[in-house]
Parts: structure tokens; C-alpha cells; sequence
């Protein structure tokens, strides 16, 4: 921007929008982005008087710092200082500091801007967040604890969160550690891990006596340090650690749909998806591959599709809707939708009222199946797949429609005679966004299901964890957990086209 078109918008800014900071640095709130004009006089030597005089060269530089990225702002007894979260690759952030002296007359009017610039940088968002941070040493490629020190802790440190950072010791440990946290003291669980760690908390807050308050008021959060890392590719749209911390800073409480799974006496609760069929032994089937990160689970694929298609089972579902025209239809009118933080406090004070989890409506997988459930053909299933977020890893926008809180799940179920050639296309299509609406694609919206396999062996997988090989029924119930995203309504993926 030239200096006459800086000072252009310097006069259409409020008043009280816009400062002077060491005689010649300006600063200017927008709407949008903190805007840097800096006019500072730099000396330098005039060659053509052979060192013997010196030219004054004004220098202009202008900056624009985006509000989303502003972590903290300032003053001191002698300076103004703004902390935010500079892009110093195309997929990572760092703290950056703009430090400018100012005088005793200067800061009361200084100190009125901050409190503008922390206004509209944060708008409804809490500042300063209380979190306790979970760090899974064994996840993914095993670096979740250097990913979070080196990545994601200044962030956090620069926005003056308060942080509580535990590493979990053995499968299960985060589960006890949500079940017996003091639901008052933290705003939000931050998981470094894959998807494994997130699960295990929303299972712990929810077997506590009051689940339903708990999940209501602690967010559950991802930072991207495991193999899938579906959590924050959905609600942060990256699978940078930086980037993410970023978010869960300036990220807005965000209702959240769980799914209560019953398998004999247990009741678990899923946040992302269930699978059966080729897609859960994909995932479960390369475990011990987790070195391959998220390549993992394209080489399962590729390597069952060429031994079997097939994994019978009987299914029925409480189907809600089942045209991809009106699942479209559906997903655009949730979508345009406006965040109202009335809807989070309504939703904090019911849980208060009644805080144990929801009774579930169909009961479990031993109640006896209701009479308007729709049976589905499973002899030749390929592949059944249940999602309640829409991208499960990088690249894979499984369930386009999906929502945050439409207390529906998107079904998947595709036949198994399907020829290779056409599996392989899926696959494919998968990225681009054409899966979605290929004829061998069955996709309904659903409150629950039922699945029963018909053989003795395999692998069922829920948010990517195994859970035992027999029926299971799912029922899913609205806006019952808590994460933070962008957004607020949606997800960081791309719609059905």
C-alpha cells in the first residue's frame, strides 16, 4: 500500500482506532486485521559526497496483522508490546513481538486502543484459557511431546493461557484422568495425539455421575501429533501443530453430536465415526504400521481390497433421511447458519439441571429393535461406515454433509460385489469430492443403527480404536460434547457439491 493510501484509511478509521507510537509508527484497527504503517527517518551515508555528508531517506513500510492471529497486547511502564502468531512457513506459525516505546502522557490513550485491539481480537472468545494439556509419548510416530514444547507451548505461553500439562502412561489412563478432573478448574482438554486420546476423554468426563455436565462445560480439543488426527483437520481445517494451538486459542465453544455405543453391558461414547467392513480393518489391521503415519491406512486398503470385498453382517437403521438431494438440501441450511452463544448457555444450564448422561431412547444392543427401522441388505457388505465428523484424515472428506450439531450421523454402506476397478475409483474420488454422489454410494442420515456381524472374526473400529468383534447398536444425541473450532456451526471441510 502506497503512504497516501495508508493515510487514506487512517482517515476513515474512528478516532480512537488508530494510534501514533514512536513519533512515526501508526496503528490502525480494521475490522478485520491490525494495520502497521511504519514511517520512521533512517540515515544512511550519501555516496555522491564521498562520506562527507548524509541524506535523510524516509522509509515506509506497512504491515497487516490479521486480528484472528493477535495473542496478547500490553502496556508497560515504558512500552507498548503486541504478541501475535506470525506465518513463517506455509503450514506453521510462530510468536513474533512489536515492541514500541511510549511516554507517561501517551498511555492512558494507549492503554483505552489495547483494550480495542483485545475487544476485536477475541470478540466472544475467552481469553487466557485454562487447559490441561494431555500428552500421549506413545501415539502416532512418538513425538507428541516435542511436536507440543516446540510448537504449540509458546503459543499458548504468548496468549497467557494457564496450562497443566500430564503425559498419559498406558492405554486408558486419560479416561481416569477426565473421569476425576475438576471440571471447574479447566476450560478445555487439549489432546496431543491422534484421534485415540480425544476418545478417551470424552469416555472419562462421561462416566462420571455428572457426564452430562461435564462434557457440556470442557471443551475436548486436538493438537495433530498422532496418524489420523481427525479432530483438528474438522474443527482447526489443519494438521499443523502451531496452527492448531492458534486455534484452540481463538477457537469459539462449539456444540458437539456423540454417539453412545452399547455392545453387551458397556455404553461408550464416539465422537468420530464407526466402522465395520473394509474401512475398520484398513485402520485396525495396520497398527503396526503407525511409522507410516496417515499412508497407513491407503496400504491397508489396497491390501484387503485384493484378498476380500466381503464381511456380512445384518444392519438396521432409524433412517431420517435418505435422498442425497435433500441430504444436501439439509446440510446447506445448517450451514448458512449463525453462531448464537445463547445456544451454549442454554445448553450449559440444562446440563446443570439434569447432569447425568441422557437415557438412551432405543436402549441397548439386548433391547428388543423397534419396529420402524429400516433393514438394510448386509450378506455382501463391503463396507458400512458411520461418521460424525467429515474428514477422517488428511485428504479423506468421507462425510461431506456432515455437521457438528444436527444430532444426526451419516451413513455409508457400499456392497462388496462392487468390481475393484470401481473401489479403487472411490478411493479416489474420496479427495476430489465425487464420492459423494457416485451411484454405488448409499448415504443416509441417521439417529441409529443396529449392526450385527454374521462371522466370528474381524475388526470393528470406533474413532479408530478397537472394540470387541460382536453386535453393536449406536445412538446418537445432540450437542451432548464440547470442542472448540473456527467456526462454531460447521466444519472445515468442503460441502457436497
Amino acid at each position: 500500500m502506497s503512504s497516501s493510501g495508508a493515510a487514506a484509511e487512517r482517515s476513515e478509521a474512528p478516532h480512537d482506532s488508530t494510534i501514533v507510537v514512536d513519533k512515526s509508527v501508526t496503528l490502525t484497527l480494521s475490522s478485520d486485521s491490525l494495520l502497521i504503517v511504519d514511517e520512521r527517518i533512517s540515515r544512511k551515508k550519501n555516496r555522491g559526497c564521498c562520506g562527507l555528508c548524509k541524506s535523510k531517506n524516509k522509509t515506509n513500510t506497512t504491515q497487516a496483522i490479521s486480528l484472528y492471529n493477535v495473542l496478547d497486547a500490553e502496556v508497560n511502564p515504558s512500552n507498548l508490546v503486541i504478541t501475535f502468531a506470525e506465518h513463517s512457513a506455509q503450514n506453521d506459525v510462530t510468536v513474533s513481538v512489536l515492541d514500541y516505546p511510549i511516554s507517561e502522557k501517551e498511555k492512558p490513550a494507549i492503554e483505552a486502543w489495547v483494550n480495542q485491539l483485545l475487544d476485536q481480537s477475541y470478540g466472544t472468545v475467552q481469553r487466557k484459557r485454562r487447559l490441561k494439556v494431555l500428552v500421549n509419548p506413545f501415539g502416532g510416530k512418538g513425538t507428541a511431546d516435542s511436536l507440543y514444547q516446540t510448537y504449540a507451548a509458546p503459543i499458548f505461553a504468548a496468549a497467557r493461557c494457564q496450562v497443566d500439562v500430564q503425559n498419559t502412561d498406558y492405554r486408558g489412563h486419560a479416561i481416569e484422568i477426565a473421569e476425576q478432573l475438576d471440571i471447574d478448574a479447566y476450560d478445555a482438554i487439549v489432546c496431543c495425539s491422534g484421534d485415540g486420546l480425544p476418545y478417551e476423554v470424552f469416555n472419562g468426563l462421561g462416566k462420571r455421575s455428572n457426564g452430562r455436565e461435564a462434557l457440556a462445560k470442557v471443551a475436548v480439543t486436538l493438537l495433530p501429533c498422532g496418524s489420523g488426527n481427525g479432530m483438528t483437520w474438522n474443527c482447526l481445517g489443519t494438521g499443523s501443530v502451531s496452527i492448531a494451538a492458534l486455534g484452540i486459542v481463538k477457537g469459539q465453544r462449539s456444540p458437539l453430536d456423540l454417539v453412545s455405543i452399547t455392545q453387551g453391558d458397556t455404553r461408550t461414547l464416539s465422537f468420530l465415526s464407526q466402522s465395520f467392513g473394509i474401512v475398520a480393518e484398513s485402520d485396525l489391521g495396520t497398527d503396526h504400521i503407525r511409522w507410516m503415519g496417515a499412508q497407513r491406512f491407503t496400504y491397508g486398503f489396497l491390501v484387503r481390497l485384493l484378498k476380500r470385498t466381503i464381511w456380512p453382517c445384518t444392519l438396521n437403521i432409524k433412517v431420517e433421511i435418505d435422498d442425497k438431494r435433500a441430504i444436501k438440501e439439509h446440510y446447506a441450511t445448517f450451514a448458512a447458519r449463525e453462531l448464537d452463544p445463547k445456544v451454549d448457555q442454554k445448553r450449559l444450564e440444562a446440563a446443570e439441571q439434569s447432569p447425568a448422561l441422557p437415557e438412551l431412547q432405543y436402549g441397548t444392543v439386548q433391547s428388543e429393535l423397534p419396529g420402524d427401522w429400516e433393514s438394510v441388505p448386509g450378506e455382501n457388505m463391503g463396507n458400512f461406515y458411520a461418521g460424525n465428523m467429515a474428514i477422517m484424515s488428511k485428504d479423506t472428506n468421507f462425510f461431506p454433509a456432515s455437521l457438528p450439531n444436527d444430532g444426526l450421523m451419516d451413513i455409508v454402506t457400499i456392497d462388496g460385489t462392487v468390481s475393484r476397478a470401481t473401489s479403487l475409483k472411490m478411493m479416489n474420488e474420496i479427495s476430489t469430492g465425487g464420492f459423494f454422489d457416485m451411484p454405488d454410494v448409499k448415504i443416509r442420515k441417521a439417529t441409529a443403527f443396529r449392526l450385527v456381524p454374521h462371522e466370528n472374526e474381524g475388526y470393528i473400529s470406533i474413532d479408530g480404536e478397537q472394540v470387541p468383534f460382536e453386535a453393536l447398536q449406536a445412538e446418537i444425541h445432540r450437542g451432548l460434547g464440547t470442542t472448540l473450532s473456527k467456526s462454531g456451526i460447521r466444519y472445515e471441510a468442503d460441502g457436497p457439491k
